[in-house]
């Protein structure tokens, strides 16, 4: 049972939603320190100078689009204007506008964000044009690329790039007649990809094979990009983690009193005017003059703005209904509308361990067995509750939170993840996967007392250099680690995450489901269907 949220309940919502933003805004280890010998590239803006680490060259802080400040504030992307001379590219840019969350201390107010980083594979490796990997990071309210080191997957023999772009409300503000509106952050990654077709082969990368990437939020923004017509023909292949593409978000899902919505991302652009609206008036601008609230807002420092409460975190969604997403996207990818490109994509085995976690009993509030049975109740009403908790009995747990996630992670993410897997499947390749490492370190300072098991984003130190979770990494687990970045590395390479040493892995087919479990000492296939009970699900719906 589900219903629509209200512009002002919506930003109550995102922000009793802000442990997704928490999982994915942690650094995950800042990329190497300088090196004494500088390296130097020419861009098609000028050139930069970076660090050599071991046998990569690491580029930081690389400008792909002008700063969006003043009366670029919400509006497109535009050029970099070209400097002369060499521009330092050995410290990471400047993080978007972004306030800390409990579980990542950082902030900016910094407009003249829209920067990257990349990491080139060993120089022996570089005697023909690499792959490309462009990661989107996940969150959409906190983050940067600065925070994935790239080095682990640029040993594999990829070109790394990761990307800044607009969070929040600086990237999904919507008024009418705004050109752009609700998708600012998603055409500042495009022109990311843009800045990567014009200058891969400076940095030893192949433009005409290029793979995006995402997780959570970022995995969905490539989601956005697979039925974006601007977004075509910029890249080749596509790795959703985690995405909540096609997710919805049943009642209670998020936190008590969070609103179910019919999908967990993707806003109408009424919808995303209405959220705008709810934030105006308290900064002055409210006006039913779209122009003049435009000016007042673009007229406020950053600070300002940041200031009122839940402002970053209810804008973590994408508009469609306009020239950057025409449509619903998850619509699109029913009807076969999207960008014919290989696609890697899964979740982890224990999604949402990590909500139900921090908002319940790593925080100091244990969920009980009367919270079990009125979150049944509001997410699926009183009839439908019975034959969920008949299913998932909370003594069959080992607490009722561990229940209740359960229920939310079957329901919502595993659900959401097959339906998406399906949709693309009689199209193009798709490689489904499920990572089920119940025992990855946690790199969030989360108090412990709370099995997280297989936790959201738990499976991105295996793929990125992570100070806070690689030394607690054992031999099974950095075997792990090899295995699935030679996956990813074979996938961004052909289209195949296939290559000498690696398990098998078969392609999911609506008519032959496979998914690759990933886990120490433990890769191949999963009955995902029978694993989180999919068939009660589609019957129950």
């Amino acid at each position: 049972m589900t219903r629509r949220l209200s512009p002002r309940r919506s930003l109550v919502a995102a922000a009793c939603a802000l442990a997704l933003a928490a999982a994915l805004s942690a650094p995950l280890g800042c990329a190497p320190g300088p090196a004494p010998v500088g390296e130097t590239v020419r861009t098609d803006a000028g050139a930069v100078r970076g660090v050599r680490s071991g046998p990569h060259l690491v580029f930081r802080g690389i400008p792909y689009a002008g700063a969006p400040a003043g009366r670029h504030r919400w509006a497109p992307p535009r050029p970099v204007t070209p400097w002369q001379g060499v521009r330092d590219a050995t410290v990471p840019g400047p993080l978007c506008p972004q306030v800390p969350s409990p579980y990542a201390r950082i902030s900016s107010t910094e407009e003249d964000c829209l920067v990257l980083n990349v990491t080139t594979p060993p120089v022996a490796d570089r005697r023909r044009a690499a792959p490309v990997l462009v990661w989107i990071h996940g969150d959409g309210a906190v983050g940067g690329g600065s925070f994935f080191d790239g080095r682990r997957l640029a040993a594999r023999g990829l070109v790394v790039v990761t990307v800044n772009y607009r969070l929040g409300v600086f990237g999904g503000l919507a008024l009418p007649g705004l050109e752009g509106s609700g998708t600012f952050g998603l055409q500042d990654q495009r022109a990311a990809l843009e800045w990567v077709r014009r200058n891969a082969r400076a940095f030893g990368g192949d433009p005409g094979n290029v793979t995006v990437a995402g997780v959570s939020f970022g995995a969905s923004a490539v989601a956005g990009h697979l039925t974006s017509p601007a977004s075509a023909g910029l890249f080749h292949r596509a790795v959703m983690a985690s995405g909540e593409g096609m997710m919805d978000m049943p009642a209670g899902a998020m936190g008590p009193g969070v609103p179910g919505y019919p999908w967990y991302v993707w806003r109408t652009g009424r919808e995303m005017e209405d959220i705008t609206r709810a934030m105006t008036g308290s900064l002055g601008c409210g006006d039913d003059r779209p122009e003049r609230t435009l000016a007042c807002l673009r007229a406020l420092p950053v600070r300002r703005i940041l200031d009122v409460p839940y402002v970053m975190n209810a804008f973590q969604a994408f508009g469609y209904g306009n020239t950057t997403l025409p449509e619903l996207p998850p619509a699109a990818l029913r009807a076969g509308r999207f960008h014919r490109v290989p696609v890697l994509s899964g979740a982890t085995r224990d999604e949402h361990r990590t909500f139900v976690g921090m908002t319940y009993d790593a925080a100091g509030r244990p969920f009980t067995a009367a919270d079990y049975d009125r979150a049944l109740r509001t997410a699926f009403g009183a009839a439908a509750a019975a034959r969920v908790r008949a299913a998932y009995p909370p003594g069959a747990f080992a607490s009722p939170a561990l229940a209740w996630a359960a229920v939310v992670t079957d329901r919502m993410w595993a659900r959401g993840t097959q339906a998406q897997h399906d949709a693309l499947a009689p199209h193009v390749p798709v490689y489904a996967y499920e990572f089920a490492d119940r025992d990855a370190p946690m790199f969030l300072p989360l108090p412990g007392g709370f099995d997280f098991g297989a936790f959201h984003a738990g499976d991105v130190p295996y793929l990125f250099e992570d100070a806070a979770a690689q030394p607690r990494f054992t031999p099974a687990q950095r075997g792990l680690s090899a295995v699935m970045t030679g996956y990813w590395a074979a996938f961004a390479r052909t289209g195949a995450p296939r290559g000498a040493g690696l398990p098998g892995w078969l392609p999911h087919r609506t008519d032959r489901p496979y998914t690759q479990s990933l886990a120490p000492g433990r890769t191949g296939p999963v009955d995902y269907r029978r694993e989180h009970r999919l068939g009660f699900w589609d019957d129950l719906s």
